[in-house]
């Protein structure tokens, strides 16, 4: 598990590293476009991911030092600072807090990355090292998106990423997908990606499954694997979808998919 762990802490890394370099650059009217994400313009995803970097590093602190999560007051009390920032400011301290948090998770030897459990606070459970950092994973990674593609529409995730997170879109699937958003269910689709190469089943019936190839599709859906975890998080906009995703079978179309996983 520590080794799965390490490639995760590789990822965030490399993400960090990334973000930092582009958060540096941004000037006042960058800060203010608005982002991938509908509701909030730049800065406030810069300001969502150091808030989030801050509440990561005190529950891994806590977890390290016996005290324990510090709790939902101390949360938002966070967020309250963050919120209170100016777009310039959120930029300017996402940097440090980000890089904050990478260090700590660096600095885990291998036998703490093994055994180590982190109070996130809104899990019935404490969970692992890898889990917690593929937590942050995800949320930095399509967050990272979200400002890329304020300025890019063809940004796509962090190669690095993608892989990592594919396990985590499909223990979640049940709640991202609303299968009644299609009529005529049930629908069984074949899903193939690329980069990394898989292929699964997708199940539209009374709720959204994923499982086995089914032996009959209804329809296959051919994509690189960061549009499909960006399709099943909302992010899919016909403007931000590539041009290899295809959609074969006339069972649906990519529209009803959209209508499928509509974001949170």
């Amino acid at each position: 598990m520590s080794e799965h762990a390490d490639r995760i802490i590789a990822a965030l890394r490399s993400g960090h590293d990334h973000l930092a370099s582009l958060a540096r650059g941004l000037g006042p009217d960058d800060l203010t476009r608005r982002s991938g994400a509908a509701e909030w313009d730049v800065s406030q995803v810069l300001s969502h991911l150091g808030s989030g970097a801050e509440i990561s590093l005190a529950a891994l602190e806590g977890a390290l030092d016996g005290t324990g999560n510090k709790g939902m007051d101390f949360n938002k009390s966070v967020w309250a600072r963050w919120d209170a920032m100016s777009p310039g400011e959120r930029a300017e301290s996402l940097v440090p807090a980000s890089e904050a948090l990478v260090t700590r998770y660096e600095s885990l030897d291998a036998r703490t990355r093994e055994d180590l459990r982190i109070d996130l606070g809104f899990l019935p459970m404490p969970v692992d090292v890898a889990t917690a950092a593929r937590m942050r994973l995800s949320e930095f990674t399509f967050h990272t998106w979200d400002v890329e593609v304020a300025f890019d529409p063809a940004a796509v995730l962090a190669p690095a990423a993608t892989g990592l997170l594919l396990d985590q879109v499909a223990m979640l699937i049940g709640h991202m997908g609303r299968a009644d958003a299609v009529k005529g269910r049930p629908v069984r689709l074949v899903v193939r990606t690329t980069a990394p190469e898989m292929s699964f089943g997708l199940d539209l019936g009374d709720v959204v499954t994923l499982g086995e190839e089914p032996a009959e599709p209804d329809a296959v859906l051919s994509t690189p694997a960061e549009w499909w975890l960006r399709l099943a998080t909302g992010r899919h906009a016909p403007a931000y979808t590539p041009a290899g995703v295809a959609l074969t079978g006339g069972a649906l179309t990519l529209d009803d998919l959209r209508r499928v996983f509509p974001g949170f």
